[in-house]
């Protein structure tokens, strides 16, 4: 077989507030890959097929020299995240033709792994778009199974706010919670997506830009956990009208990715309410509930117990206006860039 171009989508400069989709990533075709000689050298060949987008990448996107917990994009490399692949040639025997895998990848057509420690075979009997496996099935999914099993300490009838509870985690979230018998609060960013909220049961669901968070937190709280995806002046409501013991969930504080953080006023609250705060990564928890959460997980979506919307755009071309949305709160649900078919 002749090469074939393995198009990329490369880090091409550091952004100063939100990225721009034209200028932060550059799609580039100018690379070949010859798919039947190409070495692996006792790995796999992969065909990239979905790829993921999420709020975390902003962080990606900085100085080499700024430490952080995740590492920096390269400029002039491909950027990359969580995805979804089809086996198409193999060396490794824990790996044959036809497999698919979830995996981490650079934004690229295809991929070869030499060392394919991290790639895992999806058996997918519950027959779910493999989309979903870059979403509630996937990263964004073990992210909220994982830290309620470990931090939540929940209780049948206590009070969870959840914000950002449209996204791929956040509704997680509200649908595990209420399966457990808990009320929830959850906040958006528009009138559909508070329709959404309700729609997979939240309580009290709200647009944070037309409502005050403290006084919805003061009428229908206090809060025992908080599920905390943006952080900021939120995050002081949630402090403010949080019950004494509470546990407070760190996932994220995407109001501070492109822009100077808030001063958050009251965090003796912390002491005085001896409250429980909890930052973690992923990463971190996937060795204790990972096989937990793929032998139950997956069968909940598919019985339509757990429930997700998706925001799919088509090619690796569209990779800079999907990160752009997401770090504006655009997008319509999981944020997913569809690289090819099987």
């Amino acid at each position: 077989m002749s090469p074939v171009t393995n198009a990329r989508v490369l880090f091409n400069e550091i952004p100063q507030g939100y990225p721009d989709p034209n200028k932060t990533v550059v799609y580039d075709d100018s690379q070949t890959i010859d798919l039947d000689t190409v070495a692996l050298d006792g790995g796999v060949l992969v065909k990239v097929l979905v790829l993921s987008i999420d709020p975390y990448m902003r962080g990606k996107m900085r100085h080499p020299d700024v430490k952080s917990y995740s590492p920096p994009f390269i400029v002039g490399e491909p950027i990359s995240n969580f995805a979804v692949g089809l086996v198409i040639r193999s060396e490794n025997p824990n790996f044959k033709v036809g497999d698919h895998v979830s995996t981490f990848a650079p934004f690229q057509e295809y991929v070869v792994y030499k060392d394919a420690a991290y790639l895992r075979v999806l058996e997918n009997k519950e027959n779910l778009p493999w989309s979903a496996y870059v979403g509630v099935a996937g990263m964004p999914g073990r992210t909220a199974y994982h830290a309620w099993k470990e931090y939540s300490s929940a209780k049948k009838g206590e009070i969870v706010f959840v914000t950002a509870g449209a996204g791929p985690v956040g509704s997680a979230v509200i649908q595990i919670a209420k399966a457990e018998g808990l009320k929830v609060i959850a906040s958006a960013g528009s009138e559909e997506k508070v329709a959404f909220l309700k729609s997979i049961g939240a309580d009290v669901a709200f647009n944070y830009k037309t409502a005050n968070t403290s006084e919805i937190l003061s009428e229908a709280g206090p809060i025992d956990i908080y599920w905390d995806n943006v952080g900021g002046e939120t995050l002081e409501a949630a402090l403010a009208n949080a019950n004494h013991g509470a546990r407070f969930i760190e996932c994220g504080m995407i109001s501070a990715y492109n822009s100077t953080p808030y001063f958050i006023k009251n965090l003796i609250n912390i002491v005085g309410r001896e409250l429980k705060i909890f930052g973690f990564i992923v990463s971190t928890l996937a060795s204790k509930y990972d096989e937990a959460f793929y032998k139950e997980f997956p069968q909940r979506i598919a019985n339509g117990e757990i429930k997700y919307l998706e925001d799919a755009k088509q090619g690796l071309k569209e990779t800079g206006q999907a990160i752009y949305e997401v770090q504006k709160g655009l997008n319509k649900g999981k944020s997913v860039i569809v690289v090819a078919s099987e």
